[in-house]
């Protein structure tokens, strides 16, 4: 992988696996999270101590993309943004790919606030962010296989099933973690399903967008 073909995906996977590596191996995590994890909480009011120094609320949904939880978290994430990011970079540009990158960051947010605005359990690593890059995949180099349906066309039947799977599959993956002893379904759900579900619609809705504009001149 030349970083000249892909400069954005290379960048953002070694930034990230560095960091987020750092801060397990200092074991600094506990703090990061709070600090600069996405809690929504935050966005309503301040939960920390003013002389404790943070990340600014608005902002925690891009520096939690280099917080993870496990070196398994990092390396499962990293790999997948080389494997979608590269094909999706040169389709759209670095440019719009880190726009896309940044969209995706705050949908997945978005979505959990969406759904739990109070809640205090911070939303860690780059799977929101992530889920944009594999939406956008998804849809640019997916193949529309269902026929049209009444005024919809086969692009928008493909998006829709695209959307419903990904769904799925983020409510699925959210029952079967566990982040602690007495937390609700429905905040386990808002934590683990929510994030990726709002990043992978974003990545769906901008893609075409940006693929165009990327190409605008050819």
């Amino acid at each position: 992988m030349n970083f000249r073909d892909f400069p954005a995906t290379i960048t953002i996977s070694a930034v990230t696996a560095l960091v987020s590596a750092l801060i397990l191996i200092t074991g600094y995590l506990p703090e990061a999270a709070v600090l600069a994890g996405f809690i929504p909480a935050r966005i309503q009011q301040e939960l920390l101590a003013p002389e404790v120094w943070a990340v600014p609320a608005w902002l925690t949904p891009l520096t939690t993309t280099f917080v993870h939880v496990s070196a398994l978290q990092i390396f499962f994430n990293v790999l997948m943004l080389v494997i979608t990011g590269q094909k999706t970079e040169h389709a759209i540009g670095w440019p719009q790919f880190l726009l896309l990158y940044a969209v995706g960051a705050f949908a997945s947010s978005a979505a959990y606030v969406l759904v739990a605005r109070a809640a205090v359990l911070p939303l860690l690593g780059m799977n929101g962010a992530l889920s944009a890059v594999i939406g956008a995949y998804s849809l640019l180099y997916g193949r529309p296989r269902n026929p049209p349906i009444g005024p919809f066309s086969a692009r928008t039947v493909h998006v829709a099933w695209l959307a419903a799977a990904w769904t799925a599959i983020s409510v699925l993956s959210g029952l079967l973690q566990a982040p602690g002893q007495g937390v609700a379904i429905t905040e386990l759900l808002a934590w683990g399903a929510a994030p990726s579900i709002g990043g992978f619609l974003a990545g769906l809705g901008v893609a075409r967008p940006l693929f165009m504009w990327h190409w605008r001149k050819a």
